[in-house]
């Protein structure tokens, strides 16, 4: 008995970094897995992680999160210590850290995180390449969406 994809994406999601797309132009997306502790696992599984504070930084060649929050299930292993909020590798393969590297540092671009989600029981992050917007843009996008909102409303009344 299989399940549509539909049915699968809801529990899929781990946790979403809503104001990612709010504040920033997002260039490109990768997906990037996470170099995670036993307990780590387990409180994902929960879905006990959030990650609208975090952000990504390149360090020596290497991809690391900095500043996600996973909250310790209360069964965690007595014996090892649970840091919420350490920094955790992010596993990129080297052409794409090579070109992430380059944009960074060169182009001004930034990385964010966008959401943290299962694949093939695996547990990834989407992070994106981004640039921030400015005030004038977060407006410009806000009358967009009304307009659409309003557009939509007008042609429901019509119909």
């Amino acid at each position: 008995m299989s399940r549509t994809d539909e049915e699968q994406t809801p529990s899929r999601m781990i946790a979403v970094n809503r104001r990612a797309r709010h504040d920033y132009h997002i260039e490109e997306r990768y997906e990037a897995g996470l170099a995670l502790q036993g307990w780590e696992v387990k409180s994902l599984r929960a879905g006990r992680a959030q990650i609208t504070e975090a952000y990504v930084t390149l360090k020596n060649g290497e991809a690391f999160l900095i500043g996600a929050h996973i909250t310790p299930l209360k069964q965690t292993c007595t014996h090892e210590i649970a840091d919420a909020t350490r920094t955790r590798k992010l596993l990129l393969k080297r052409k794409q850290l090579n070109t992430l590297i380059g944009k960074v540092e060169r182009a001004g671009y930034t990385l964010i995180p966008l959401d943290l989600h299962w694949t093939r029981g695996r547990a990834k992050l989407e992070i994106g390449l981004a640039k921030g917007k400015k005030q004038h843009d977060k407006r410009a996008d806000i009358k967009e969406r009304d307009w659409q909102r309003q557009k939509e409303r007008i042609l429901r009344h019509e119909a």
